[in-house]
């Protein structure tokens, strides 16, 4: 009768262990998900910001381009006879005073 007790009793911890089991294997299941849905958002966002950083490499591009053709225009204008050096000063005098005005401008208005 001992032997009849003891296997009922190893049963019922087989059954407990299994129950325990599938639980943590639920619980092991979703973790897993919810790290794969993790895994995909940030390969989403990856490739959103790829994408973009693209976007800004080609407008880069574009504005190196249009800088170095006046970088060329400015450096033929200076290069030319006296009377165009003075044109370009009397311009960059006016480009410099032309911002000091703004920046007091924008200063005043926002205090």
């Amino acid at each position: 009768m001992a032997e009849w007790g003891r296997g009922s009793n190893t049963g019922a911890v087989d059954e407990m262990m299994d129950a325990e089991n599938k639980r943590l294997a639920e619980n092991l299941s979703s973790k897993v998900t919810r790290l794969k849905s993790l895994a995909l958002d940030i390969d989403r966002e990856a490739d959103d910001h790829n994408n973009y950083l693209d976007g800004m490499d080609s407008d880069f591009m574009s504005v190196t381009g249009l800088l170095s053709g006046s970088v060329k225009r400015f450096t033929g204008m200076a290069r030319s006879g006296r009377d165009n050096r003075k044109l370009l000063c009397y311009i960059s005098a006016g480009l410099v005073g032309l911002f000091f005005i703004l920046y007091y401008l924008v200063s005043r208005a926002s205090t």
